[in-house]
């Protein structure tokens, strides 16, 4: 850091308690100053060993009458160098008043204490923390080269220019101090000088820049990044960052890219990562909403960067938890639409403050960032065939995030199925994560209707399920027995190998009655592929037809082993045979005589209520 002494003298200055403070010196005071609560008692007259006694007896009634009298350097050691304090003791001495108050003086009694020190000779060191401070007060007390050649004015604008003002490091801290001057540091241009500075030597090549600064990269790194300089403005407020950061956009000389990644560092070192933190800190509320508004106000515009999806939802996170303006809530929603199937799972899970104090996921504000995402999508996203690979990311991004809020019993059905339905059938080839979100919706809102069920299970085609996921259907007891029936007789026929088109939905569940449909016992569970379970079945459509009587003698001569089926899936398949066998038989061809056999192969099994398969 850079510094500079004036003066000589040994320092003087002493102190009783905080506000009073006083020169030790044979002469006493003749004046009081009064900067905020501390009492300055000083000199008018010289104070140094070559002062002539007679002084101190100088006549201040005298001084009164004449309007025309020589202040020596000697003489008035303040007054010398201070017009503002010349015009003031005139004024008090006209008053017969020996005090002098200084109104809002920049910088404080610390401050006037150093420009005093520096009127008595005694030696004072400068530096980037109090050269602003000093500055504006030396601008206060008018210590101009007006009043004496080489005045503490003149000093410090040569300190500022050809030094502090050249150095990075200072640069950055005189330009936090201005705030602290304010409005002097304006008015004296010092703020406009610190940007300028700082912003020419962001675009300084790095090949010139001595390394390191107070850069906080791993250790032992030679070369020079081109973003040097980011951690260092990091330090910066918010509205100080804002001035710089507009004055290096405006040269036009980094990359929007750079640009994008020192608001990335400022978020970083500012903006709290838990939701937690940026709810129950009512404290750095409005900071952390100074901040946000500043970081998107910098953003770059979409043409010319892209702000990586999370960036953007940490924002949209802090904007909606500190309760930032609703234009600012639109502007991250339109960003983060065009990307949205580039987000991750965690950095959508944006927490909402209901009316009751209870925090839940903000299902809305995904829905919104889904509607907007389906209408940013152009020819550009989709191929010949239809597909997309952005809507196929997408579809799987809001199963899985679908997954995680299913768990939140202040979820309604209808937020579920919209945000669940606002995705097009193309961006699932597979309904597995589909079906995981559903069952676990299910699992933790037991209270449901049947026709909630119905409807909500009416989300996921079957026919698009895994086998794995099969298994795991026909074992699940929240589960309409609708929806179980068609996991059954499709994994079934797919078992048979037969070629031609399952039955609909529809014909097979007309077969069945209302309460048969709805049965609400609960399904065994067993513990082997539902595929194996029907690959044992080898049926014989003649068989089927002839009647339930030889299948039930069959099955009877194993009473030892378990059913193939749960209980109440079985009995809807023994109405369900018919419709099968009558589809069966008009794709066979007339020169088939004889059709296999039925032979339904039992397995050992126990029901066991409480185990379960589990691709969750």
């Amino acid at each position: 850091m850079k510094f500079m002494k004036l003066g000589s003298k040994p320092d003087a200055f002493r102190s009783e308690g905080r506000c009073i403070r006083f020169v030790m010196s044979e002469l006493p005071t003749d004046i009081i100053v009064h900067v905020d609560e501390v009492r300055f008692y000083l000199h008018k007259l010289a104070v140094d060993e070559q002062s002539s006694l007679l002084m101190h007896v100088y006549n201040l009634r005298r001084l009164r009458f004449v309007s025309d009298f020589s202040l020596g350097a000697h003489q008035f050691p303040l007054l010398a160098k201070c017009n503002r304090l010349q015009q003031l003791v005139l004024e008090v001495v006209e008053d017969r008043s020996d005090e002098i108050i200084l109104h809002d003086f920049p910088g404080g009694p610390d401050t006037f204490e150093l420009c005093a020190k520096f009127c008595y000779g005694i030696t004072v060191t400068l530096n980037a923390h109090n050269v602003v401070a000093a500055r504006c007060a030396a601008e206060y007390l008018e210590m101009d080269d007006g009043v004496e050649k080489g005045n503490l004015v003149h000093k410090l604008e040569v300190f500022l220019n050809t030094s502090v003002l050249q150095s990075w490091k200072d640069s950055i801290i005189v330009f936090q101090m201005t705030k602290s001057s304010l409005p002097w540091s304006e008015e004296l241009k010092i703020a406009r000088r610190c940007i300028e500075c700082i912003a020419s030597k962001t675009l300084v090549d790095s090949k010139n820049v001595n390394w390191p600064y107070t850069y906080s990269r791993k250790q032992g790194m030679h070369r020079v990044p081109s973003d040097w300089w980011v951690e260092d403005l990091c330090e910066l407020d918010a509205d100080l960052y804002k001035r710089v950061m507009v004055v290096v956009k405006s040269k036009g000389k980094l990359s929007s890219d750079t640009i994008r990644e020192a608001l990335k560092a400022y978020a970083a070192r500012w903006l709290p990562d838990s939701h937690e933190a940026l709810i129950n800190d009512n404290e750095h509320t409005k900071k952390n909403t100074i901040v946000v508004e500043t970081i998107i106000s910098l953003l770059p515009p979409d043409e010319c960067s892209v702000c990586s999806c999370r960036f953007l939802l940490k924002l949209l996170k802090v904007v909606i938890l500190v309760g930032a303006r609703d234009a600012l809530r639109e502007e991250l929603i339109d960003r983060i639409s065009i990307q949205l199937h580039k987000a991750s799972v965690k950095s959508l899970l944006i927490p909402s403050k209901s009316g009751g104090g209870i925090i839940m996921y903000d299902v809305d504000l995904v829905q919104s960032l889904v509607d907007k995402f389906t209408t940013h999508i152009g020819s550009s996203f989709v191929d010949e065939n239809g597909n997309s690979e952005a809507l196929v990311a997408l579809g799987k991004l809001i199963d899985c995030y679908l997954s995680e809020v299913a768990n939140d019993l202040n979820l309604s059905i209808s937020r579920f199925t919209k945000l669940a339905q606002s995705i097009p059938a193309s961006a699932r080839s597979v309904h597995d994560g589909l079906y995981t979100a559903i069952d676990i919706y299910l699992k933790e809102h037991p209270n449901l209707t049947k026709a909630e069920k119905k409807r909500i299970c009416n989300l996921m085609d079957v026919k698009k399920l895994s086998s794995e996921a099969c298994v795991h259907a026909v074992q699940n007891e929240q589960l309409p027995l609708r929806t179980v029936v068609q996991v059954l007789f499709l994994e079934q026929w797919k078992a048979s190998g037969r070629s031609v088109q399952a039955p609909s939905v529809d014909a097979l569940a007309s077969r069945t009655t209302v309460e048969e449909e709805w049965d609400g016992r609960p399904v065994s569970n067993r513990h082997c592929s539902l595929k194996q379970q029907l690959g044992s079945l080898k049926i014989n459509v003649d068989e089927c037809r002839g009647g339930n009587d030889k299948r039930s003698k069959s099955m009877s001569e194993k009473g030892s082993s378990s059913l193939l089926l749960p209980s109440r899936s079985r009995r809807l398949f023994d109405k369900l045979w018919a419709v099968k066998v009558e589809t069966v038989k008009s794709s066979e061809t007339s020169g088939s005589s004889r059709s296999p056999t039925v032979c339904v192969k039992r397995r050992e099994a126990k029901s066991c209520r409480h185990v379960r398969y589990s691709i969750s």
